[in-house]
């Protein structure tokens, strides 16, 4: 089936935040930061992890391993306000793409700005990724809500599962490149800390790019808003939308699983170069290779899984990549240090699961909210999303700030595998679906 032209719109918007996503969210400003913060508790330390704590908004004591972790906690709280804000908005506005172009140039500017963070200047750094990630998890809160605008409920596995494979490949190509300046940078004439730089640089521009794409080519789902619903307060429609979800106990239910799984995934996901590089000890540039590799996988993943639903289902489907996540995290923690060939396996394995479980999220979501609603139940969808999770990194913040230990932070989050699957297992999607008044698809 080929996709429309409002649909291939909607996957540049995929290209150009999954470069911001896996250069700088997910590969380079974690390790990054704690360097700056390891430089500024213990500018004498040679190897090793600092054991003197920086103090976050000048009061609260925070190791430099935990910092990153904690500080993805911190835009997930204030998420909590603003997504939900920004859906409600969004769902009275009468041109949505105006508000995916807005925070998405927002969040980008913020990443461009990453190139100035050098020496021990991690609070400039805090308050970026902060930033970055708020605008980043606000324009895919509208993102995502037009997925029921233009694509039917038998075509939302598909177009959202190749939404995401739009995504691998352009974070892959921007994350190749910015893999060569890494590792070839004295050939450049650059020392490594211009490089990373250039890298966090490059993202936020190629974000900020590519966003015009789907900005002008979604002008079309603009639509007449309701009077009722366009002069009314967005902080009492808020109100009456969390009155109203009671009415959808399979929607509810929903989100809890999402909450946990997704934590998990997150978690893992942001964490990895950190636990890679601090706790397997391996080089920088191996590490860059493996998230390589993992993109790439994940194209091919992302559009599997897709398939796969349409043959058993999405929930099965996820049920599925929940499992495979599961062994990730148990084979990740026994993992021996310095071992690149393991680490290059848990890349593959979490390539091929990564894309399809969200993407299939997604859009099971969208089949479970009620028509016209759309941004503001994604809103509570995205506060859980990538990049904004909160009780996985606190979790693993927490119990690296007690042991020291990055293996025991990433086996805690086997927890959330385990309760994520459970819950889901238990959502009715039929019910769900028939009770926001939407048409079944013909697999569930």
């Amino acid at each position: 089936m080929k996709s429309t032209k409002q649909q291939r719109s909607w996957y540049w918007y995929d290209w150009a935040n999954s470069a911001f996503y896996t250069t700088t969210a997910t590969v380079l400003i974690s390790p990054y930061l704690v360097s700056l913060a390891t430089n500024a508790a213990c500018p004498d330390l040679a190897s090793g992890e600092c054991s003197r704590p920086v103090l976050l908004l000048g009061f609260v004591p925070v190791l430099p391993g935990a910092l990153p972790a904690l500080l993805a906690t911190i835009s997930t709280l204030v998420s909590a306000v603003v997504l939900l804000v920004v859906g409600a908005a969004a769902d009275r506005s009468r041109h949505p793409h105006r508000w995916l172009g807005a925070t998405a140039w927002i969040g980008a500017a913020a990443g461009s700005l990453m190139f100035f963070l050098m020496g021990s200047n991690w609070e400039l750094g805090a308050w970026l990724m902060v930033i970055s990630l708020i605008a980043f998890g606000a324009s895919v809160v509208v993102y995502d809500s037009m997925l029921v605008r233009i694509a039917g409920p038998d075509e939302r596995d598909r177009v959202s599962s190749r939404g995401w494979a739009w995504g691998y490949v352009g974070g892959g190509l921007l994350l190749a490149v910015n893999f060569a300046v890494v590792t070839f940078y004295p050939a450049l004439g650059i020392d490594k800390a211009m490089a990373v730089r250039l890298c966090l640089l490059s993202a936020g521009l190629w974000w900020a790019g590519f966003t015009i794409i789907p900005v002008l080519g979604l002008r079309g789902v603009a639509r007449e808003v309701p009077a009722e619903i366009a002069h009314r307060n967005p902080f009492r429609q808020l109100a009456a939308t969390f009155a109203e979800m009671r009415h959808y106990p399979q929607t509810l239910m929903f989100l809890l699983a999402f909450l946990f799984y997704n934590d998990g995934i997150q978690t893992v996901i942001v964490s990895s170069s950190v636990y890679a590089i601090r706790e397997l000890h391996i080089e920088e540039s191996l590490v860059l290779a493996t998230f390589l590799l993992t993109q790439f996988v994940a194209i091919a993943g992302a559009l599997g899984f897709g398939r796969l639903a349409a043959r058993i289902g999405a929930k099965k489907t996820v049920l599925t990549g929940i499992a495979i996540w599961l062994v990730v995290v148990l084979v990740g923690f026994v993992i021996p240090s310095g071992s690149v060939v393991g680490l290059f396996g848990l890349g593959a394995a979490i390539g091929v699961v990564m894309g399809g479980t969200q993407a299939l999220s997604r859009s099971m979501y969208s089949q479970l909210i009620p028509l016209g609603r759309e941004s503001e139940y994604f809103s509570f969808y995205q506060a859980m999303e990538r990049g904004t999770s909160w009780l996985g990194t606190l979790t693993f913040a927490l119990v690296f700030q007690f042991t020291l230990s990055y293996r025991l932070a990433l086996i805690a989050l086997a927890a959330f595998f385990v309760i994520g699957g459970v819950l889901l297992s238990r959502v009715d999607m039929r019910r769900g679906i028939i009770e926001a008044g939407n048409t079944l698809p013909k697999v569930l």
